[in-house]
């Protein structure tokens, strides 16, 4: 005898409402958290903005900081798959390949700041998200480390180095977005994407 089906409701099944119900409550932390930091971004807010109960959030997260750290990996990733999709599949020359993936991680954090400002800003004065933060930007500089030895090869610098290359190159970006989030310096995002492409051809290589 077979098992019935699955029931569903308004044409959806068990596993995607709550899928649906994971996103609705992910970008109420996004709003949350960038809005107003760790002491806006409650359970009980989070619950509300997303119009569910907390017996739902607990379905999909443990706590609040869960929560929150999957909203940092989100975006880390969103970042991640942006950036290695401009310099494996696109096309041009070297320099047009890096401006495009560089460009791809600024427009992430900047056309939509609560990305920025989650990713860079607020969660660097928040434990344990401050060093969630600090290993995915540490994750990112290796990422640009191996990435300059794919492009320039017997001319790349040696690993130790190129880590510290990638250390350098990731903080100075996230600090120029961070100064741009906040007001502080009067540059543009397409001006940042050329500095910063100019900084990645002039030092990424021996």
């Amino acid at each position: 005898m077979t098992s019935p089906a699955p029931r569903r409701y308004a044409g959806l099944s068990g596993e995607q409402r709550v899928a649906l119900r994971r996103e609705a409550l992910l970008e109420a932390g996004l709003e949350l958290f960038a809005a107003s930091g760790k002491s806006g971004a409650t359970m009980t807010a989070m619950c509300a903005h997303a119009k569910l109960t907390e017996r739902y959030f607990y379905e999909s997260f443990t706590s609040r900081d869960d929560l929150l750290q999957q909203v940092l990996d989100k975006i880390a990733d969103e970042v991640r798959e942006a950036v290695l999709a401009a310099l494996r599949t696109g096309t041009g020359t070297l320099e047009d390949l890096v401006r495009n993936a560089i460009a791809s991680f600024v427009a992430i954090l900047t056309d939509d700041p609560r990305k920025g400002r989650v990713s860079l800003i607020e969660s660097a004065g928040f434990e344990p998200l401050r060093t969630h933060r600090r290993a995915s930007l540490r994750s990112f500089a290796q990422m640009v480390a191996d990435e300059a030895t794919r492009m320039y090869g017997d001319r790349a610098w040696p690993p130790e180095r190129g880590e510290i290359n990638g250390l350098l190159f990731v903080g100075g970006l996230a600090e120029l977005v961070t100064a741009w989030l906040n007001d502080e310096i009067a540059i543009s995002p397409g001006e940042i994407v050329d500095v910063a492409t100019h900084q990645f051809l002039s030092t990424a290589h021996q």
